[in-house]
Formats: structure tokens, sequence, C-alpha cells
């Protein structure tokens, strides 16, 4: 891991991993709350939502 930990003191810490840590407890999240799912494609696919912001379809049934 050194050169990995020298390559961010020679950036002089203009990157920051704060939005790497957010997706990951994002993801994190997201896998708790799929806890129930049958599936590993079900998890996979609340984790594509989640992570990417994509659209939540309309529904193709209605109740009323």
């Amino acid at each position: 891991h050194r050169p990995l930990l020298l390559n961010w003191f020679r950036a002089k810490a203009q990157f920051s991993s704060g939005i790497v840590e957010g997706l990951n407890n994002k993801a994190k999240l997201t896998t708790r709350k799929a806890y129930g799912f049958r599936t590993y494609h079900s998890a996979e696919i609340a984790l594509y939502h989640a992570l990417g912001n994509l659209p939540v379809p309309e529904s193709t049934h209605k109740l009323f």
C-alpha cells in the first residue's frame, strides 16, 4: 500500500475519498434493506437503482 499512500501525498491531498465512502455507505444500506429478497438478482437490481439513480418505472398494474 505504500506506493498508493505516496501518490496521495504527491497529489497534495487534492482528491478526497468522501465520494467513494458515500457510495460504499449507500451500497451497505441497500444491502441491509435487501435482506429479505429471495434472489441475488433482486438485490442486484436494488443496488443499480440506489447507486445509479435510475428512474422508478411506472407500475403496470393499477389497484384503483
